[in-house]
């Protein structure tokens, strides 16, 4: 028997990163999420304010043993070190595997080893600078960039003169998220933040997911005081709706922003501060920072080309394997 391609690809992963989820399943594939009564980290289903759609499936941790998926898609160390042999059955834990790595090495940055190595899986990284920092093993390894989506009739105004930070919780990530540089910036420069549990220190408390493009754009310039972690969803967003980007020249920024011409990076936070109130006393810059910031938003974070990546990659990883074929035809 053959395998029918014309079926779409049946994905098991967990809900880890809702935004990220989101838009990964914009890919024409059926992806199955677990769930518990009593949900954990990751088993949380379709939860979230995420217009879903019907290809994203909510399925009792009981019934996974049941259904004859086509990959196993991991986003967290533990849904691989644990999840997977507390929920898949021997056989089901012989499909293909994939896992998607979201975050640079916390450890050391150059010599943490990855916890998967296995030459017959494929690590999949959101930036090039993780997959450069990570001591990845045997195991493959490819580079999906972001892919977002912005809402309809949204565009930057930056009517007001004011930047923006959007981070969830701040307060208990502090130093490795910037908390002392956004302090330190609030000091001479008007911002706001806005994020989970932001009003511990001083910021507006969370926006609806729905409301946020239309929110952040009134704004002159969102500022990214991270040092440390991925590139940000929320940054692509906002590139993506217009808006010119000040933020630290540090992991996958130093390439996503180019100075003067989509916003301003740089290590010397005092730079930083003169090109924000650069920003905040001359609109038409900022204007055209906005152009910039939106032009690269649509050539690195194409939705198209995310979408197009994805079902590449499942499509590449599932083709002729004999034990995803025996499990997926009915």
């Amino acid at each position: 028997m053959q395998l029918d391609t014309t079926k779409p690809l049946r994905i098991l992963t967990w809900h880890i990163h809702g935004s990220y989820l989101y838009y990964l399943t914009q890919t024409p594939c059926i992806f199955y999420l677990p769930v518990k009564t009593d949900p954990s980290e990751g088993y949380n289903g379709r939860g979230g304010t995420f217009p879903w759609g019907d290809n994203v499936i909510e399925v009792s941790i009981d019934e996974i043993k049941n259904i004859a998926f086509d990959c196993i898609l991991f986003q967290s160390h533990k849904n691989y070190l644990i999840d997977q042999y507390e929920i898949l059955t021997e056989k089901q834990r012989e499909l293909p595997k994939i896992y998607l790595e979201h975050d640079p090495p916390r450890e050391v940055p150059t010599d943490t080893r990855h916890p998967v190595d296995d030459p017959n899986m494929l690590l999949v990284h959101v930036t090039h600078f993780n997959r450069l920092m990570w001591n990845n093993n045997r195991t493959p390894t490819r580079v999906i960039e972001h892919g977002v989506i912005l809402p309809e009739k949204i565009s930057y105004t930056g009517t007001k003169a004011r930047g923006i930070v959007v981070i969830n919780n701040i307060a208990k990530r502090r130093r490795r998220l910037g908390l002392d540089i956004f302090q330190e910036v609030r000091q001479k420069i008007p911002l706001d933040l806005v994020g989970m549990n932001s009003k511990e220190v001083g910021g507006l408390g969370e926006i609806p997911l729905p409301e946020l493009p239309a929110f952040l754009t009134q704004y002159r310039f969102f500022f990214n005081p991270i040092r440390y972690t991925s590139m940000g969803l929320a940054v692509c967003e906002a590139m993506l709706a217009g808006m010119p980007i000040v933020g630290l020249a540090t992991t996958e920024m130093a390439v996503a922003i180019e100075n003067g011409v989509s916003g301003y990076i740089h290590t010397n936070v005092d730079d930083l501060i003169y090109k924000m109130k650069l920003l905040l006393n001359d609109l038409s810059h900022s204007q055209k920072l906005s152009q910039g910031a939106k032009a690269a938003a649509e050539r690195q974070f194409n939705i198209q080309r995310f979408v197009a990546d994805w079902l590449e990659t499942f499509q590449q990883e599932t083709a002729g394997n004999t034990s995803q074929q025996s499990l997926s035809l009915s």
